[in-house]
């Protein structure tokens, strides 16, 4: 037998002695390209999307609940003003609301 590679552009996986075999005993030889997907596979774009718009809307949250607790804070300072009145400290009188008459 001849340890020879075939003829031509073959794929490089049939090894030559397969050829040979296959040249002897008559038999076809099927070559099927297989074309692989080029570029990145969708993963590679879809995680680092999720993980910035799971860290965006976390941030939003987060302004969000800071807001509420300041606006809670201003109405809950201006109930206590309101319902307290004028101090007096000394002789020092200081209003925390404006009177409603006027």
């Amino acid at each position: 037998m001849n340890d020879r590679e075939p003829p031509g552009t073959l794929a490089p996986h049939i090894p030559a002695d397969l050829y040979h075999r296959a040249q002897t005993t008559g038999q076809p030889i099927v070559i099927v390209h297989t074309t692989q997907a080029t570029g990145r596979p969708a993963r590679a774009y879809l995680i680092p999307i999720v993980v910035v718009t799971a860290g965006a809307l976390g941030l939003i949250g987060t302004i969000a609940a800071v807001f509420a607790l300041i606006e809670y804070a201003a109405h809950t300072a201006a109930a206590i003003a309101g319902a307290a009145g004028p101090i007096g400290i000394g002789g020092l009188t200081l209003k925390l609301t404006r009177p409603k008459g006027k």
